[in-house]
């Protein structure tokens, strides 16, 4: 019986001994890291990293399919970024463009290649339960 109450009493103040340490955040979380990898990985043409930064479906413009998966991006690589606008000139001087209402989500406006001061080609970054991740692809002029 002593023995049964000194395990609980060691039990009790463990908690104070060796206290519960915060669950630490990674820089993987924050939105900067995250654009910096993938903003990099675009300009490299690294697709095995944009694929890995990405969220399957990704919305795609009124008319077109949804991208499914890896396979689809690889396939339609191209005509995401670099078809009706230069992705890798754009992202390496692009700054997130974040929504206080939305603070889960941040875009990147392009110009059109060869067109004005627009930024029509937009590209949308939500951020889940893994992280931030590439989620979506507009022309907001059609």
């Amino acid at each position: 019986m002593r023995r049964l109450i000194v395990s609980a009493c060691l039990l009790a103040t463990m908690g104070t001994v060796f206290p519960q340490t915060p669950k630490q955040t990674t820089n993987a979380d924050s939105m900067p890291v995250f654009w910096e990898k993938f903003k990099t990985a675009i300009i490299k043409g690294d697709k095995e990293t944009v694929a890995a930064l990405s969220a399957f479906p990704i919305s795609m413009p009124y008319g077109m399919t949804n991208i499914k998966n890896k396979a689809q991006l690889m396939k339609y690589y191209r005509d995401i970024f670099f078809s009706e606008t230069n992705a890798a000139k754009c992202f390496a001087k692009a700054k997130p463009d974040v929504d206080k209402q939305r603070p889960k989500e941040f875009l990147i406006g392009c110009k059109m290649t060869g067109g004005g001061e627009e930024e029509p080609i937009v590209y949308t970054f939500t951020r889940g339960r893994t992280g931030w991740k590439f989620t979506g692809f507009d022309n907001i002029n059609e």
